[in-house]
C-alpha cells in the first residue's frame, strides 16, 4: 500500500510540476522565467563575447550549486545552433553561465536539409523554453565548409556519410561564387545566411513568431584567431 502511494504522489507531483511520465509535454503557455527580449538576449551575448576576446571572461555561474539550482529545470534566453567544432565552445566564447543558453551542435551548422533532431531542437527551444531568440553561429576556417568548396570544385566524393554532411553545404558555396574576397569566407558566411533564412521562414512554429516579432533569428561568424563574433548585418 505504501508503495503504491508513493507512486500515486509520484505522478501527482510530476503532473504539478508540468512533467509527462511518457515524454516531454508541450506547454503553449509563456515562461514567467523568460523575462528578456530578443534584443535583450542578443547584447548579453554581444557583452560576453567582448570580455571573452579582451582576455576578461567571468565564467559565471558554473559551481556545483549552479548545477543544483537549475537541476529542477531550465530558462535559457537563447538558443545557439553551431559548428561541432571543438575549437567553438558557446559558453565560453560568450562567457555565459550554466542554463544561459541552449546549444545545438552539428558539423557545419546547417540548417536545410539537416533533418528533425536539429530543426526540432530549435523548435523546441523556441516553443517550451519560450526563447526570444536564435543565433545561428558558423566560424573560420570551418572544415565542413572547406570541404564543400574543395570537392566542388574537384568532383569529389568523399567516404560514408561525410558526403552527404558536405552536400548539405554545398548551396552554401554555389550562391557565394564570384562573390568579391576569400572564397572559404565567403562560403562561411553565405552558409550562415542561408540558415538564417530558412530558420525565419521555417513553419509552422518559428516562422509565425519572426513575422509577429516575437522572436528573432540573427547570424553570426566566429574568428577563430581573434575570439571575436562578427555579427551579420540583419
Amino acid at each position: 500500500m505504501r508503495h503504491q502511494a508513493s507512486r500515486r504522489e509520484f505522478v501527482t507531483l510530476a503532473t504539478i510540476a508540468g512533467l509527462s511520465l511518457f515524454g516531454p509535454k508541450f506547454a503553449w503557455t509563456a515562461n514567467p522565467e523568460s523575462t528578456v527580449s530578443a534584443d535583450e538576449a542578443l547584447k548579453m551575448l554581444m557583452e560576453g563575447n567582448d570580455r571573452f576576446a579582451k582576455g576578461h571572461p567571468t565564467g559565471p555561474r558554473r559551481t556545483p550549486d549552479d548545477f543544483r539550482a537549475l537541476a529542477a529545470g531550465q530558462h535559457p534566453k537563447a538558443a545557439i545552433l553551431t559548428c561541432a567544432d571543438s575549437r567553438v565552445a558557446p559558453e565560453v566564447l560568450f562567457d555565459v553561465g550554466l542554463g544561459d543558453i541552449f546549444v545545438v551542435r552539428v558539423a557545419g551548422n546547417v540548417v536545410t536539409g539537416a533533418g528533425p533532431m536539429v530543426n526540432g531542437s530549435i523548435e523546441y527551444a523556441v516553443a517550451e523554453l519560450k526563447v526570444p531568440l536564435i543565433v545561428v553561429l558558423g566560424h573560420s576556417a570551418c572544415g565542413a565548409v572547406k570541404a564543400a568548396v574543395e570537392t566542388l570544385h574537384e568532383k569529389d566524393v568523399l567516404p560514408g556519410s561525410i558526403n552527404g554532411m558536405v552536400e548539405l553545404v554545398k548551396p552554401a558555396v554555389v550562391a557565394s561564387q564570384g562573390m568579391p574576397g576569400n572564397a572559404l569566407d565567403n562560403a562561411i558566411s553565405k552558409n550562415v545566411e542561408l540558415g538564417v533564412t530558412a530558420l525565419q521562414t521555417s513553419d509552422p512554429i518559428v516562422a509565425p513568431l519572426v513575422r509577429d516579432g516575437k522572436i528573432k533569428v540573427v547570424g553570426g561568424v566566429y574568428d577563430l584567431a581573434s575570439g571575436t563574433v562578427n555579427w551579420q548585418k540583419k
